[in-house]
């Protein structure tokens, strides 16, 4: 009687162990990309100029952490909330904002950790957004920087942009710079 139960006692915890095992792999699931709407993916291309204004009484870009010496802007971080227009002027047509902050990494030169979103207000892109996240060597005539993401029409976005600075007031700290996107999505 002994070996009976202790063989119904075996066969009864191999069997909770078989069957709870594979409960902690059902938090995923491959899905039909279909379901979610994605189809052929598309690759577009725009180019948009980012105002950083910290001059004024409106600045669209705020220190909030000021350089830990005066020899280096090395640990400064900048809080941003930047028009994005169709041309080089500030007062062009307004057709976005890039939101986020940027901080000097470089201890022996100019470089910026850039994370911000570009987010769109006119246009079939309203309410869609990129994500950019990476390196900006400040001083190089082109930067490149990663697109990690994205929403709306950008949902699943991935690609690159190229920063070019148009101008920079050493004064002020005001610049405008030219982004030109390259964003594949669905």
């Amino acid at each position: 009687m002994a070996k009976l139960i202790l063989i119904i006692a075996s066969q009864l915890l191999f069997l909770a162990a078989v069957v709870f095992a594979g409960k902690g792999d059902d938090f995923a699931k491959t899905v039909d990309r279909k379901l979610l709407g994605l189809h052929e993916e598309k690759l577009t291309f725009f180019r948009v100029y980012w105002h950083d204004i910290q001059s004024g009484s409106n600045p669209t870009s705020v220190v909030l952490r000021p350089p830990l010496s005066n020899s280096s802007f090395f640990g400064t971080v900048t809080m941003i909330d930047n028009r994005l227009t169709t041309e080089v002027s500030v007062n062009s047509t307004l057709v976005g904002q890039a939101q986020g902050m940027y901080a000097a990494v470089g201890q022996h030169d100019a470089s910026a950790l850039m994370v911000m979103n570009f987010a769109f207000k006119t246009g079939k892109y309203n309410g869609s957004t990129i994500s950019i996240l990476g390196r900006n060597a400040v001083l190089t005539k082109v930067r490149e920087m990663p697109v990690i993401g994205g929403s709306g029409l950008f949902r699943f976005a991935r690609g690159y942009v190229e920063a070019r600075t148009m101008w920079f007031d050493q004064k002020t700290g005001d610049a405008t710079v030219e982004y030109s996107c390259y964003v594949l999505h669905y």
